[in-house]
């Protein structure tokens, strides 16, 4: 509960009293310097309350911290008014540079779509039925908050709208079969429609990434490589995968579609806290205690297959975006460079870019086990005639030293938050997506914090903790190697989830299979587990 609300609330209650008691209608009524002083008397009851919370490490806001989640955010691609550039024509084909940047926009334009009240000429019986019609596996319910995001997509937006249509045709057929490998309902790829708009640069508030907005230590846990040369949150494919694996570890936790598309967006704790405070496993009744954002992400999702079903029964027509048909893809063993291949082939170093924007330095390293490498499928000629002679190609123009550095932690790998009122350590920390004790180690605070303070957040590349921090983190694990296996002694109070949370590279599915267990399988404190081969 925010203290302003808390604050209303026992002023209300203080004037109830005094009403019931006469003294409000007393014939003498209270002065300005009175009521100053009265306000004054409840704002310290509340910082007494505050304190002794804080003390105690519970959160005042609706969520928990969100570690654990892939984007404690999404959304926000939504709430920019204008995503079209006006000097380009709705008739033109558009390159998909300009509707990246298009689509990169924000500002504080937004809807509560739980309370607004949209109009339409449709009946609700139309969207019932039409609903019904797709024939999801998932569930598709009806009701008000759900028909408010559906006329949000297609009366509010309908100008980006038709841009995600037209990168639809590209994106979402790869989506499909990447879940299908999973053996992973379909309707999922519309998850990053509701991530990123299906920009695959786009970059959160909190750090998040790409299509499918993965944060930095998220992207690492589901093996996404990222240095200063390739970022793999960036890569369509390898983010597809990377979420893919997240949607089924989700799914095996809760059992249910709702709930599992509920935690990417903010983590399975925060989903397991509302199911405790609810007592309830349904999604719509622990839905008032879900973080505020994340009430939204299932009735968006909703809203979005039906948009990419029924779009053209509100006259929106998908943008015709330049984006090659059809796409081949090379493995790269040696270090090679956009303008070595623009030159030499013909493709446009923006073209390249588009197909493979997880190399953020127009640089593809090479290695043993080969970096990918996709073109358009009628460049295909050209690039194996030219391959030969491509490496050698101005490579002293193109890795000069200021092109080629070391690998060096980025400058910009944390942020500093100043605290505003009303803010505590757990709210900050749900709020960039870090854990509440990293954030009290980075800082060396425990719970009180100043308004107007200074904290360092690290968004990536976060320092190592001492071991002699009263605040280290949880997610030190002690094992041992036997057999060819890292095993794990498994503590009171662990689940399978939170264990395959503390090894980089680690899945809740792979320690299922690798151990024979089951979601319903009980571990006990004292036991070893196998974790992964040495």
């Amino acid at each position: 509960m925010k203290f302003t609300t808390l604050l209303l609330l026992l002023i209300t209650f203080n004037l109830a009293t005094e009403t019931a008691s006469g003294q409000i209608f007393s014939k003498k009524r209270p002065g300005k310097k009175e009521l100053e002083k009265e306000i004054v008397k409840l704002r310290k009851t509340i910082d007494s309350l505050r304190a002794e919370m804080e003390v105690n490490t519970i959160p005042l806001s609706d969520t928990t911290t969100v570690y654990d989640t892939i984007n404690p955010g999404a959304l926000s691609f939504f709430d920019s008014e204008d995503l079209v550039d006006p000097e380009i024509s709705t008739d033109s084909l558009l390159n998909i540079y300009y509707v990246q940047k298009a689509l990169s926009l924000e500002n504080n334009f937004s809807v509560n779509l739980d309370s607004a009240a949209f109009t339409s000429d449709i009946p609700d019986s139309i969207f019932v039925a039409r609903l019904k019609a797709i024939n999801s596996f998932i569930p598709l319910p009806y009701n008000t908050v759900i028909k408010n995001h559906i006329l949000y997509y297609t009366q509010k937006i309908p100008n980006k709208i038709d841009l995600i249509l037209g990168l639809s045709s590209y994106y979402l057929p790869m989506f499909e079969e990447i879940l299908d490998q999973y053996d992973l309902p379909k309707e999922l790829k519309v998850m990053a429609i509701i991530e990123s708009a299906l920009n695959p640069t786009a970059t959160s508030r909190v750090g998040a990434k790409g299509l499918w907005q993965f944060m930095y230590r998220t992207a690492l846990q589901y093996n996404l490589k990222i240095n200063s040369y390739v970022d793999e949150r960036l890569d369509p494919e390898a983010a597809t995968h990377a979420a893919a694996k997240y949607l089924r570890d989700a799914y095996t936790i809760f059992g249910d579609w709702s709930l599992a598309i509920a935690s990417y967006n903010c983590g399975a704790g925060n989903v397991n806290k509302a199911i405790r405070r609810a007592g309830s496993r349904d999604f719509w009744t622990i839905y008032p205690y879900l973080p505020r954002e994340t009430r939204g992400y299932v009735p968006s999702f909703v809203a979005a297959i039906y948009s990419l079903n029924y779009y053209k029964d509100h006259n929106i027509t998908p943008r015709n975006i330049s984006m090659p048909a059809h796409v081949d893809t090379f493995k790269v063993h040696r270090q090679l460079h956009f303008g070595q291949i623009a030159e030499l082939t013909g493709i446009s170093k923006e073209e390249l870019a588009n197909l493979n924007p997880q190399y953020i330095k127009e640089i593809i390293p090479g290695s043993q086990e080969g970096m990918i490498l996709r073109i358009p499928f009628n460049y295909t000629t050209s690039f194996v005639n030219a391959e030969s002679q491509m490496y050698g190609y101005k490579d002293s123009l193109f890795f000069n030293s200021k092109i080629i550095q070391e690998p060096v932690q980025s400058k910009s790998n944390y942020i500093t938050h100043r605290v505003r009122s009303g803010e505590t350590l757990s709210r900050i920390a749900a709020r960039y997506g870090v854990r509440l004790s990293d954030l009290q180690a980075w800082n060396g605070v425990r719970s009180r914090i100043n308004i107007g303070q200074r904290l360092v957040i690290y968004t990536s590349g976060a320092p190592k903790q001492s071991t002699s921090s009263a605040s280290k983190s949880s997610s030190t694990a002690k094992t041992q190697s036997s057999g060819g296996y890292v095993y794990y002694t498994i503590k009171k109070g662990d689940t399978l989830w939170d264990i395959s949370r503390k090894f980089e590279g680690v899945t809740l599915n792979d320690i299922m299979q690798l151990n024979g267990l089951t979601k319903r399988s009980k571990i006990l404190p004292g036991a070893k587990i196998k974790i992964k081969p040495v």
